[in-house]
């Protein structure tokens, strides 16, 4: 079970549980990865509703990493997100906001 007190959130890809979870050094890889701006554009695009696919999948694979997983962007590119794009965009959410959020606020 993901504990959301530490961050973490579960998604289902290709019929397995995966919990996700952004670490610094995940937000790191993350923030290097980003094609435009830093790690607070990214969460005003969220706010905003004005974020691409490419944040989403960006935030997934850095979750993943900061779970614990040695994959890369393109093993997901044919995964089987339980959901679909609509889950994969919440958990990314969710994940971002898991990160910057005080614990008392979850």
């Amino acid at each position: 079970m993901a504990n959301p007190w530490a961050g973490e959130v579960a998604l289902i890809i290709n019929g397995e549980r995966r919990v996700l979870k952004l670490t610094l050094g995940a937000l790191a890889e993350l923030e290097a990865g980003l094609a435009a701006g830093s790690l607070v554009d990214l969460v005003e695009r969220f706010e905003a509703g004005g974020f691409s696919t490419r944040d989403v999948l960006a935030l997934i694979v850095a979750g993943l990493r900061g779970g614990g997983w040695q994959g890369s962007a393109g093993d997901l590119i044919a995964a089987e997100i339980e959901g679909g794009p609509l889950a994969a965009a919440r958990a990314a959410a969710e994940l971002l906001a898991r990160a910057f959020m005080l614990p008392e606020a979850q």
